[in-house]
């Protein structure tokens, strides 16, 4: 059965247009998150899942345990000719604090944890160039060194959390939406170095 996105309009499990192409993003707490990627021109769908841990089939009690060792994760289906991986990644780290482990802000746990997992060697790079370039303004301006577990989406499953969590601040509009951040900005990068 299709599970429509409830502001997109498309599938949150695919198939998606030719040439669409997906990174994953752990935030904190995946409702707030996954808002503040849906809204960026370029996004096909998002969906929040669980992700990085060794169970199967994980449920949200489960997962809240600590036990899992799964991350609350946003799954982004984007459109690379109208949004760049700088872009999402801009996003990701500005929005989110990724020096405090296994936490953001009130939030304490694994879950928690600030992630992001590729799927392609071009996100890679862009990945791991903007974490270099976000770590050191950070620790420039006094932060903590970034803790953002960084991996190949390969190396995991993504297990789609249950619908009521999906598009979460659209069905509940008062919702809990805490995320820490930094206050500071990523770097321009207008290209990758070799």
């Amino acid at each position: 059965m299709p599970e429509i996105h409830l502001t997109l309009g498309t599938d949150i499990r695919g198939p998606w247009p030719q040439g669409t192409q997906v990174l994953y993003f752990g935030m904190g707490c995946f409702w707030g998150a996954e808002k503040k990627l849906w809204v960026l021109p370029g996004v096909v769908s998002t969906a929040v899942g669980y992700m990085g841990g060794a169970a199967t089939e994980p449920t949200y009690p489960l997962v809240c345990t600590g036990r899992t060792g799964h991350s609350e994760i946003v799954l982004v289906a984007y459109d690379p000719t109208q949004i760049s991986e700088y872009e999402l990644l801009k996003c990701f780290w500005e929005n989110h604090d990724p020096t405090q482990g296994n936490r953001q802000g009130n939030d304490v746990g694994s879950q928690y944890r600030s992630a992001v997992y590729w799927t392609t060697p071009e996100q890679e790079n862009w990945v791991r160039q903007s974490r270099d370039a976000y770590n050191s303004l950070l620790e420039s301006k006094g932060f903590d060194s970034i803790t953002t577990e960084l991996a190949g989406a390969s190396q995991f499953k993504f297990w789609y959390a249950e619908e009521y969590h999906q598009q979460y601040l659209i069905k509940n509009p008062k919702g809990y939406d805490c995320h820490a951040h930094t206050g500071i900005l990523l770097p321009e990068m207008t290209a990758l170095s070799n």
